[in-house]
């Protein structure tokens, strides 16, 4: 019999990328390039202008920095007359003039600065001890190496480095002033004319300053920036995780795509309303920010050894102050869209760093940012971690506020957000899917 060749398979054929338009073609198109060229450089140059105007000149931008003035001197009798020197020196700081407003003198009692400073109310304090004036009278006598006076500085580490060196810089400049005033009038002095040499030049520049911290925070506080940065954890947390659970929200009920590498699929779609799928993301955003503080947590309290007391109450103040950022950015993103992501970018980041008053202080800002500070969410939580963290949790020293604006913050966002749904649901402004448009 005739032998045939057995009949060959043909090879399967490999699928063919599509070959419809080319990318030069779509580029040359001027339209592609509108909307993301207006929207790009837009957010470029308003970023620019928004961090790098906060932190040009923080010396000329100073705004009633609050800084203490104590005086605890007991007095003595100068060239035969009772005096109190540092009440002059105090009333001469805190009349001086060309200061403009730049600075807050607060003439306080010690117990009140002390509180102050605990509380994060001023930046640092200048404290005249009790016996300046007997140490002044002291200047030109017998001694041949009479005992300088002294001013107490105190600083306040817990305010922010900068703050806290601010304040330095203009209490340190502020003593020499009034150290040199204090010498002219002493070199009028019986006591001067008969003095040495050495002791002629130390009359003439009498004050010396000692700087300590007034109120002292740990090693590992990052220099008082650790509660910026804690802040800064929980809003991310809070915002980046609200737009993962929107977009796995609605990959799951087939309003999005899924793509993995070179792979997408589609769900199918389930009827739900607007509002509906607000309630569950919201649901969402609030269950696993009790996970994502805790692992913040976690990774800075324990791994990180970061100073931190109060961690029941640091733990709670974390899950709200991330939930109630997740809740904002979820009801951003449904009442406007593609859109609520640069939005919400910028009410809860763009708009909350360089206004929170964390790494500059309020008061060494532009009047516009002070004007942020009042309502954006970061000034308020970084105030009350980091009341927490630095100021023994008093709800003076910011933590009331915080718990107030996380309030308010909540609330807002869920009238405003589960109002736009329902309005867009009784209006019959369905989500549709492109297939089924």
């Amino acid at each position: 019999m005739p032998s045939h060749p057995e009949p060959t398979l043909p090879e399967p054929r490999r699928p063919q990328p599509p070959t419809g338009v080319k990318a030069r073609r779509v580029l040359r198109n001027p339209r592609i390039w509108v909307v993301p060229g207006v929207l790009v450089g837009l957010l470029s140059l308003l970023m620019s202008l928004l961090y790098l105007g906060g932190i040009l000149d923080p010396r000329g931008d100073l705004h009633h920095l609050p800084i203490a003035l104590v005086n605890t001197d007991r007095g003595a009798a100068v060239a035969g007359q009772q005096q109190n020197l540092g009440e002059q020196v105090v009333t001469g700081i805190a009349t001086a003039p060309g200061q403009g407003d730049a600075v807050a003198w607060r003439q306080l009692d010690e117990a009140t600065a002390k509180e102050q400073l605990a509380s994060g109310k001023i930046y640092g304090a200048l404290q005249v001890p009790p016996g300046f004036t007997a140490d002044v009278a002291a200047l030109g006598g017998a001694s041949e190496k009479p005992a300088r006076p002294t001013v107490l500085q105190y600083t306040n580490p817990g305010v922010g480095s900068l703050g806290s060196s601010l304040a330095a810089q203009i209490g340190q400049q502020a003593v020499h002033q009034a150290s040199l005033a204090l010498g002219a009038k002493l070199a009028v002095l019986p006591q001067a004319r008969d003095a040495g040499d050495a002791a002629r030049l130390l009359i003439a520049d009498p004050i010396g300053l000692s700087t300590t911290v007034g109120h002292p925070i740990g090693n590992r506080s990052g220099l008082g920036l650790s509660a910026f940065y804690y802040t800064l954890l929980l809003v991310l947390a809070g915002f980046f995780g609200a737009n993962i659970i929107g977009n796995g929200v609605d990959v799951a009920l087939g309003y999005a795509d899924n793509e993995v590498g070179p792979w997408r699929a589609r769900h199918p779609v389930v009827p739900i309303s607007r509002t509906s799928t607000l309630a569950v993301k919201c649901a969402m955003s609030v269950g696993l920010s009790l996970l994502t503080s805790s692992l913040i947590m976690l990774a800075a309290a324990v791994i990180l050894d970061m100073d931190a007391d109060h961690l029941p109450l640091l733990w709670i103040f974390s899950v709200c102050a991330s939930s109630a950022v997740g809740l904002g950015v979820q009801a951003i993103n449904a009442a406007f869209g593609g859109l609520g992501l640069l939005i919400s970018m910028f009410v809860f980041i763009v708009l909350g760093l360089p206004s929170s008053g964390a790494t500059i202080p309020l008061d060494a800002l532009p009047s516009f940012y002070r004007f942020l500070s009042l309502f954006e969410p970061m000034r308020q939580l970084t105030d009350g971690v980091r009341a927490i963290l630095f100021f023994d949790a008093q709800a003076d020293a910011g933590l009331t506020r915080a718990w107030i604006w996380i309030g308010i913050g909540t609330v807002a966002a869920l009238l405003f957000g589960f109002a736009m749904t329902r309005y867009y649901d009784r209006k019959g402004l369905h989500r549709t899917v492109p297939e089924l448009a």
